[in-house]
């Protein structure tokens, strides 16, 4: 049935699956206090319906901001093979406790994501336990080079992955003449993460002999971050192929890419808005230990202003758990990442409480910039037709962030104690609310985040 044949018998029914009254509603014109039906999973009917339509379900959004899903493109959640970190149920779980509508999720498991039978033993293991949509990334490689225009258009595939630095066995891509034909093989944007493997295992010994964690972004320099983006710009401008960078972090990196926006996008994550080096890894040790490094205020600082120049295009997580016993080990052995898909919303809403950034560009930073730049059908924005993805959030809301809170396996969020304002209070997934005033409501029931079959080139940027 489509879209069309759907809304239409919802509305000559006038009855929805759920009609929720009573919000600010941020649709593509902006804020506007309208009812929001939604039946079969879509959205059905947006206006003053009181009165007019009846509902299986209501649900009471007065007092609050209802944002279309917010959609975190960059998680690691760990299955298979490093399930006691966290798995597709506790990390989608913390997903929709933090607003959370959709997410794609990294191919560094074990075993590696590199085949379609990796991808489908992925998405099998979703069924039924992720509580929010899903996709998965491919991993890049020299193995799978000549297939990955064919594995990168697969049902439930978000795309390509590639590690320039700090990964492991046939995932790392440090190599030129490999990053050429993986740059060569496929249409889709392509995701990279960009550090320069050769300088830091030139560096390295700088920290093996210190063992001091907050060196972590002096080994991890800028030209690290630097050098690796330059080489994947120039050689995607030569193949003609379209970049994601992922967690960008460095002022030099983002002047560079301000010149190139015509082929990139680009990725900043919280942890980079919200912590700055040294005073994180004093304060917190290797539980601030990521990669890219968290660095120094003015590099925090070019960030915020890419985000204001429209430089910025996604707001993604890096969800990259590991267990506190892990973290404990000497640095530099402790293991690099975080919890973040959980306070990703908080953290930011937090930031548009300080005036940092506006209602409507974190909405197209979270949820219309993903599916733009991704290609995503159906997602991103609250209008008719599409599907009923809301994450309901009350912009007075005072808070404070908890290890108790998270439902990551690894237990703990960095943010520990931190007092925010703003906080995620409902959210709906395809018409469902799985999540109601802060508590999970049901079963889990994610779906395979469907994709146009060939993303169109886009004006990026604000």
């Amino acid at each position: 049935m489509s879209d069309a044949d759907i809304g239409q018998q919802a509305r000559a029914r006038r009855h929805a699956d759920l009609l929720m009254q009573g919000g600010t509603v941020l649709t593509p014109n902006g804020a506007e206090r309208i009812d929001v039906a939604c039946a079969d999973g879509r959205v059905v009917a947006l206006g003053d319906l009181q009165g007019t339509w009846s509902a299986d379900t209501t649900l009471d959004a007065t007092g609050l901001h209802v944002l279309p899903g917010v959609i975190d493109s960059q998680v690691h959640f760990r299955e298979p093979g490093l399930t006691h970190k966290e798995d597709l149920e506790t990390g989608t779980r913390g997903a929709v406790l933090g607003g959370v509508t959709s997410i794609f999720e990294m191919p560094n498991t074990h075993p590696l994501t590199l085949w379609e039978t990796d991808l489908r033993a992925k998405l099998e293991a979703a069924q039924g336990r992720a509580w929010c949509d899903y996709a998965f990334f491919i991993g890049g490689s020299a193995v799978n080079a000549e297939r990955l225009q064919a594995l990168e258009n697969l049902p439930g595939c978000a795309g390509v992955k590639v590690f320039m630095g700090s990964s492991f066995g046939d995932l790392l891509a440090d190599d030129d003449n490999v990053l050429r034909r993986i740059l060569r093989h496929g249409r889709r944007r392509m995701a990279v993460h960009a550090e320069d493997e050769a300088r830091l295992r030139e560096r390295r010994a700088l920290v093996e002999a210190s063992g001091d964690v907050r060196q972590h972004h002096h080994w991890r320099d800028v030209e690290s971050a630097l050098k690796a983006t330059r080489r994947i710009v120039g050689m995607a401008t030569e193949t003609g192929r379209r970049l994601h960078l992922l967690h960008v972090t460095t002022a030099e990196e983002m002047a560079f890419l301000a010149r190139h926006k015509r082929r990139v996008t680009v990725e900043v994550t919280p942890h980079h808005l919200t912590m700055h080096a040294p005073e994180c890894c004093e304060r917190l040790g290797s539980l601030a230990q990521m990669n890219p490094p968290v660095r120094e205020r003015r590099h925090q600082d070019a960030l915020w202003q890419a985000i204001r120049e429209g430089v910025v295009d996604v707001i993604g997580s890096d969800h990259a758990p590991h267990t506190r016993e892990e973290k404990a080990r000497p640095y530099p052995q402790s293991p690099s990442g975080m919890t973040g898909v959980q306070t990703l919303l908080p953290l930011m809403l937090d930031h548009l409480h300080a005036g940092r950034l506006s209602l409507q560009r974190l909405v197209d930073l979270t949820s219309a910039g993903p599916a733009r730049i991704f290609g995503i059908e159906g997602k991103g924005r609250i209008a008719l037709g599409y599907d009923a993805d809301l994450t309901l959030v009350d912009l007075a809301a005072q808070r404070t962030i908890r290890n108790d809170w998270i439902a990551s396996r690894s237990g703990w969020t960095p943010y520990d104690g931190m007092p925010v304002i703003g906080w995620p209070i409902h959210t709906v997934i395809r018409g469902q609310v799985v999540v109601r005033d802060g508590q999970l409501m049901g079963l889990p029931q994610g779906k395979t985040i469907r994709f146009l079959e060939v993303p169109g080139e886009t004006t990026v940027g604000g």
